[in-house]
């Protein structure tokens, strides 16, 4: 009996996309680290990152990353006065995802606000290249606001756009039902109105704290042939910049860094015929 060869067609095609660039300066340099590792191939920027300009600097030596915006509305200061003067509540800054939603959704934060300090968050990245929009907590997938996505993608020519997707991996926790529950809606009705080829994402049920266990429970289920987009939170951790405990108990930057450059996931990369991928070759 012959055995299967295995061809580029065959393939898993994945672009590994380390969400947070920006963040905190310990966590942009996890970030370089990685990418200069050939771990990741794609990283999202939040636009208002206090020192942006020096950051998007560093991006310098990381020339074969694929860059995109990771749009924000739930952390740290907005870069417009408009949105700033909305949230005079919170001393001017994005409350949490719950909260910016129903501000939005009962319209007591416009649609135009949203737009306004969107197009801000872009520009400010634009000295770079941009290929994708996606969203901090996703919370573009709120319908009404993928639309807006859609539309700023096109109006700024940038060809991709996240669609979050659910993740029914068990275990299942009570709060990571009723969020795939929300999850499966918004992507059953984001995804009409999106036509570009567009990479399944891949991590939402264990982001921040993706292990090997995970991995291999994820890529077992993988198709050959298709593309794939799967979401990290690599960094470094530094407690003189980082300091809430919320974010310290969702992530686990260095163990995230750690995997991505392991010989564990070199093999599961083989074990599965997976091959590290760009956007660009979706039109392939």
């Amino acid at each position: 009996m012959k055995a299967d060869i295995k061809t580029a067609d065959d393939a898993i095609k994945l672009i590994v996309n380390a969400d947070d660039y920006g963040y905190f300066p310990c966590v942009s340099h996890g970030i370089l680290q990685a990418a200069d590792a050939h771990a990741i191939t794609a990283t999202g920027i939040l636009a208002n990152s206090a020192n942006l300009a020096t950051q998007l600097e560093w991006l310098n030596a990381a020339p074969d990353l694929d860059l995109g915006v990771h749009l924000n509305l739930t952390f740290k200061q907005p870069l417009t006065s408009t949105m700033s003067e909305n949230l005079a509540r919170w001393n001017g800054c994005f409350p949490n995802a719950y909260i910016m939603s129903l501000l939005i959704l009962t319209g007591k934060i416009s649609l135009e606000t949203v737009r306004n300090e969107w197009c801000a968050q872009i520009e400010a990245c634009q000295p770079k290249k941009l290929v994708f929009l996606n969203s901090h907590e996703h919370i573009h997938m709120l319908p009404v606001l993928f639309k807006l996505t859609l539309e700023l993608a096109e109006t700024y020519n940038i060809p991709h756009v996240r669609v979050t997707r659910a993740e029914w991996l068990k275990p299942l926790t009570a709060a990571g039902l009723v969020r795939n529950s929300l999850m499966q809606v918004m992507q059953t009705v984001n995804q009409q109105q999106y036509h570009q080829p567009l990479p399944l994402l891949l991590g939402l049920s264990r982001s921040g704290k993706l292990d090997i266990a995970v991995l291999t429970q994820i890529f077992s289920k993988l198709k050959a042939g298709h593309h794939y987009e799967l979401m990290c939170h690599p960094g470094h951790f530094d407690s003189t910049e980082i300091s809430e405990p919320k974010l310290m108990a969702y992530h686990h930057w260095e163990g995230e860094l750690a995997l991505l450059q392991s010989p564990q996931l070199q093999e599961l990369y083989q074990k599965y015929n997976i091959q590290l991928s760009h956007y660009h070759h979706l039109s392939n």
